[in-house]
């Protein structure tokens, strides 16, 4: 997901000439300190989440501290103009992603969410929910099974569309609550819901279950 272009996206540097420690221009009327503090305010908010979403996908504390950097000062570059949009969060989230898009490419990476812990106990609470009417009969089935249909399922997840994969993401690897989701991704609460149904139903073709309704 691509974000308005306008005003041109650029990448601010700390050190750059007439800007305080936030990356924002010094003025001497103490307007732009107001926004530094409007920015911070945000900031506070969502930051560790943002580094929690980037390490699930950069595969690394350093790599993700690297993305939300880079981030943070694209949003400072324009930050009035970012408190113009509809949904900051939602402006916040989709240059995040970008970040994270064009740190992979530089790095030549897949996305790294199947390799953390946080991940797998993600994919067994989803399995748990797709056959927790059959879970005597999953006990009988032998590990190396289990294993193989959870690479399917890891398979399965990199391919949803994208408003169904970052769903999955906040929902069961960062466990954020549904209005949370919402608001990151500038949509409804039931609008959450849906993905979430979705998702299931394509993850449960993908697997030959039967999906059910029950939430967990």
């Amino acid at each position: 997901m691509h974000v308005d272009p306008e005003p041109p996206v650029v990448r601010v540097s700390h050190d750059a000439q007439g800007v305080d420690d936030r990356g924002l221009p010094v003025s001497p009327d103490g307007t732009d300190q107001r926004l530094a503090l409007t920015f911070d305010a945000f900031d506070a908010r969502h930051h560790t989440l943002w580094l929690r979403y980037a390490h699930t996908q950069v595969g690394s504390r350093a790599a993700a501290e690297t993305v939300v950097d880079a981030t943070c000062a694209r949003l400072l570059g324009h930050w009035p103009h970012v408190l113009t949009q509809e949904s900051v969060a939602r402006y916040a989230w989709a240059l995040l992603k970008e970040e994270v898009a064009w740190w992979l490419d530089d790095h030549d990476r897949e996305p790294a969410l199947v390799d953390t812990a946080a991940f797998h106990a993600a994919v067994r609470k989803l399995l748990d929910h797709e056959n927790h009417e059959n879970h005597k009969k999953q006990e009988k089935h032998d590990q190396f099974d289990v294993l193989q249909r959870e690479i399917r399922l890891y398979g399965a997840i990199s391919r949803l569309p994208e408003r169904q994969y970052d769903v999955v993401v906040l929902r069961y690897v960062l466990q954020i609550p549904d209005e949370e989701v919402a608001e990151y991704m500038g949509i409804e609460v039931a609008t959450v819901r849906s993905h979430v149904r979705h998702a299931r139903r394509r993850l449960a073709r993908h697997l030959d279950v039967r999906e059910t309704e029950t939430e967990e």
